[in-house]
This record gives C-alpha cells, sequence and structure tokens, in this order.
C-alpha cells in the first residue's frame, strides 16, 4: 500500500465511524477505543497523533499553530526579565560596596 492510498484508508476509516456514530445518535468524535489495536496501529502511522490524524479526516479543526510562537516570545520575556533583574541587583551591590 502506497503512503498516500494509505492515508487515505485511515482517514476514511475515521470518517466512516464518525458516520456510524452519528447514525447511532452519538454526538462525539470517534475515539481510540472504537477502533481495534491494528486499525489504530494503521491510523498512526498514517496520520501521527490521534488528534492530529483527527485533523488529517477532516472530522476536528487544526490546532493553532500560533502556539509555539506564543510560548517562544512569553519565554523571551521572562528572560529579558529574569536580565534586567539580574543587572539591577549588580548595580546595587555595587553602590553599596562603595
Amino acid at each position: 500500500m502506497k503512503r498516500a492510498e494509505g492515508a487515505e484508508y485511515a482517514a476514511e476509516l475515521l470518517r466512516n465511524k464518525h458516520a456510524a456514530l452519528e447514525a447511532q445518535g452519538l454526538e462525539r468524535l470517534p475515539q481510540r477505543s472504537d477502533f481495534s489495536a491494528e486499525e489504530i496501529v494503521l491510523i498512526k502511522a498514517h496520520l501521527g497523533p490521534f488528534p492530529r490524524a483527527l485533523e488529517a479526516a477532516g472530522l476536528k479543526p487544526p490546532r493553532d499553530d500560533g502556539f509555539a510562537d506564543r510560548k517562544l516570545q512569553k519565554r523571551i520575556a521572562a528572560k529579558r526579565k529574569r536580565t534586567a533583574a539580574k543587572i539591577e541587583k549588580q548595580k546595587t551591590n555595587k553602590q553599596n560596596s562603595e
């Protein structure tokens, strides 16, 4: 099975399970427990982690990719704050020693 065919088959498994759940009157996304171990291996091999697989199948909206950038900006701001505090402490110590 080619990679693209496997990915499409895995996505189809997810979409079919979602349709079956809706037919039963359940308003939820498919869960790992809804599939056999072999199907889970196939889905994860072709589509990645289960949440990303649901996104690839079009059942779940894509995650916010801005999260990594916001986290980086937060870390930079914290580092700058620590550096400023360290410099201020050094200035204070230098003034006290004189």
